[in-house]
């Protein structure tokens, strides 16, 4: 194979961002051959942009029979990843789903295990772990230049979104319609890095609030405490209410401090561990010295268009992925923890009890007497399948 066939389902903002991607030649050996979507409209679309020469097709189903490509993308609403990748990956297609990787762990579990039965290339679009800025961080604490980690915190308050945001598509911030709000709109990909970076907690306390800055039934404001193995703590504050916000990415270990923030990173060194240093001083007040250092990084961050490159060229050459669509259960199960937390107003250990997961949030799908209050209200965001 020179080339890889893709096929993209779910043509809405992202899907279409993406398709165009393929089609224009940005990802070299990917050829668009084929788009697929409920909305007619959309596949009006594909045809006045790409032309004829791109197969067009209303369902999965038909598209997966008429063999028309040789991988898929899923650019569709939350709750159809799962169900989706697991129909791609056992009738033989090579799979690359948006974030988040579902709503649900329990879905996610099942659909790991089959991605983990087939042979083939199975992956997710976490675009940030392109970013050299992460990258470095990642290298460093995995060289130990950090000692152990102490303190994680990660205030993420730039996700501002007005109302309108939230009136332009009638599945946007509704349980049934997207499953949750900032945890799962904006912030998987800040979850990802924090589980990928710092590894996963133990547990979880959080704290949320619910249509607390806008017409919305899912959360908007949350605070979330986390502890891990070692003793470490962390803590995880994000909004879309707040202008302007913050992005501070904070890491306190033995061995100093590491910040990103405003596309920089700074690493507060010591020149001997604080463990160290507090067994051999004697002087009463007192405290390490400390280097200021900015690490220099290195590398283009192609964030998108990185992942699809790096996802075609795993298909074709067996390079590994940087982003494995496995690996879409790790944030999203601090996100249900966070949730379950808040709904139970109680600590949540991790592994999550799955299954209470699932009974609380169909329970406020059930239960859910919110109506979106606009009248002209679309399905172009995220896809429409």
């Amino acid at each position: 194979m020179k080339n890889v066939r893709i096929a993209v389902i779910g043509i809405g903002n992202m899907g279409s961002f993406h398709a165009r991607q393929f089609f224009d030649h940005h990802v070299p050996n990917a050829e668009l051959t084929a788009v697929c979507d409920i909305n007619s409209e959309r596949l009006d679309w594909a045809k006045q942009t790409f032309g004829d020469c791109i197969q067009r097709f209303e369902t999965p189903e038909q598209l997966f029979a008429a063999k028309a490509c040789d991988a898929v993308f899923i650019a569709t609403p939350h709750y159809d990843h799962p169900s989706l990748a697991i129909q791609a990956l056992q009738s033989g297609y090579h799979t690359l789903i948006e974030k988040p990787a579902g709503v649900y762990t329990k879905a996610v579990r099942e659909m790991n295990q089959v991605a983990e039965q087939s042979d083939k290339v199975f992956g997710i679009m976490y675009n940030q772990r392109t970013n050299p800025l992460y990258q470095k961080v990642k290298d460093l604490i995995e060289f130990n230049e950090l000692g152990d980690i102490k303190r994680t915190n990660w205030i993420i308050t730039n996700w501002y979104r007005p109302q309108s945001y939230y009136d332009a598509g009638n599945w946007r911030a509704t349980w049934r319609g997207e499953g949750g709000g900032v945890l799962l709109n904006q912030d998987p990909h800040q979850l990802d890095l924090w589980q990928w970076i710092c590894g996963m907690p133990k547990r979880v306390r959080s704290f949320m609030s619910f249509g607390k800055y806008r017409d919305i039934e899912v959360e908007d404001d949350v605070t979330a405490y986390v502890e891990y193995e070692n003793g470490a703590t962390g803590l995880f504050v994000t909004s879309i209410g707040e202008a302007p916000g913050t992005n501070r990415f904070e890491i306190s270990g033995d061995k100093g401090k590491i910040v990103i923030e405003n596309g920089k990173l700074t690493f507060w060194r010591l020149r001997i561990p604080e463990s160290q240093f507090n067994q051999e001083f004697k002087g009463g007040f007192g405290s390490p010295e400390c280097w200021k250092c900015d690490v220099p990084i290195h590398g283009e961050n192609e964030q998108h268009v990185g992942i699809l490159k790096n996802w075609v060229n795993a298909i074709l050459n067996g390079t590994p992925l940087l982003a494995p669509g496995v690996e879409g259960i790790n944030g999203l199960t601090i996100s249900n923890a966070m949730h379950l937390s808040a709904w139970t107003d109680d600590w949540v250990e991790l592994p999550l009890d799955e299954a209470l997961f699932y009974e609380k949030l169909k329970e406020r799908i059930v239960n859910s007497t919110f109506t979106k209050k606009s009248e002209n209200v679309t399905l172009d965001v995220e896809g429409t399948y």
